[in-house]
């Protein structure tokens, strides 16, 4: 699949300029935790070692004008921002910055209260750190925020589906998995187990059935708005708890990357279903050979033979050569809804 470029010449030439990808933390508002933030700088990029990851970027690099524009990027379940750097550096090309915010409870340091009660807190920090952004002083004077882009993966696509309009409750994500707990086991339980097609597999449902029916009986429909994020890409969300009438008019513009081998979140009750009720969705990338995990790059190292890689690692097949495509297309989205 050949490269997806876009032209240095379509973006704002302020976007074109700058040395390095810099890297640097904003301290959270409230009880958040810290804000990871990709922004053009005018230092180059050096080897930096990050957890597992061999990168290279411009750590507290000098902040250098772009395009104005802030895409924040909510990471997966008991994920981190390293797994976001080849998107970030993409749209840092063009000359966005990119904000990564530290998911309470749902996240590689703390990975707690995964599912619904996360589910719960995540577009607010999504808002908090909008904010955050906005009032560290490297940044304010570089960016516009009427105007913010919003992408997120798994755990962080079910947020970008709630910031575009969507409502869900934990009650419905309990009549999901109640109805098809052992076609969408792993939606349900997480990387806890999977079921293996032997006598344990009755045992695990019963298990996951009790836990789920005792914690999410709640039936207030939960929403989030904020109004200066105005446009908005999910990439493989959870999607089977949303009242699906409510994404079929999307409030802002609404893009999709759909992976037809997922097997984390089944397709056909998750990206699916939002398809089909969402007329006006763009799908950005539909990838045929593609698993839950493709839109993580660089892909973190997975212990052959774990859960982790089962459900995240490329099926045979997959080419990740064509996910710098991918990125593309993704900021190309963005900058066509939040640039003049």
């Amino acid at each position: 699949m050949k490269k997806y470029l876009i032209p240095c010449a379509l973006w704002l030439a302020a976007a074109c300029t700058h040395a390095g990808t810099g890297l640097a933390t904003v301290p959270g508002l409230q009880d958040d935790g810290s804000v990871t933030v990709f922004y053009p700088s005018s230092a180059p990029d050096r080897p930096l070692q990050r957890g597992p990851f061999n990168l290279a970027l411009a750590s507290d690099g000098l902040p250098v004008r772009g395009n104005g524009r802030l895409v924040i990027i909510s990471h997966g379940s008991g994920g981190a921002p390293w797994v976001h750097t080849d998107l970030a550096r993409t749209l840092v090309e063009a000359g966005f910055v990119v904000a990564l915010p530290e998911h309470h409870g749902d996240n590689a340091r703390d990975p707690s209260t995964p599912g619904p009660e996360s589910w719960k807190r995540r577009p607010a920090e999504v808002s908090r750190a909008i904010d955050a952004v906005g009032q560290d002083p490297r940044f304010a004077p570089l960016l516009a925020l009427d105007k913010v882009g919003l992408y997120g993966g798994s755990a962080g696509g079910h947020t970008a589906l709630s910031l575009a309009g969507g409502r869900w409750s934990p009650a419905t994500f309990r009549q999901h998995c109640e109805a098809h707990i052992a076609e969408d086991f792993s939606s349900c339980v997480g990387f806890i187990t999977r079921l293996r097609g032997n006598f344990l597999d009755g045992i695990k449902k019963s298990l996951a059935l009790g836990v789920i029916r005792q914690r999410f009986d709640d039936a207030a429909w939960q929403t989030h708005t904020d109004a200066r994020v105005r446009a908005i890409v999910a990439s493989v969300p959870f999607a089977a708890d949303f009242d699906m009438a409510s994404l079929a008019t999307p409030r802002v513009p609404l893009g999709l990357v759909v992976a037809q081998q997922d097997i984390n979140q089944v397709p056909r009750f998750h990206m699916g279903a939002v398809r089909a009720a969402c007329r006006s969705c763009e799908v950005i990338a539909d990838l045929p050979t593609a698993g839950h995990g493709a839109m993580l790059s660089p892909l973190p190292p997975l212990r052959p033979g774990s859960i982790e890689a089962e459900l995240l690692g490329d099926p045979p097949g997959f080419d990740r050569s064509q996910l710098p495509e991918v990125d593309g297309r993704i900021t190309a989205f963005f900058h066509r809804h939040l640039l003049p």
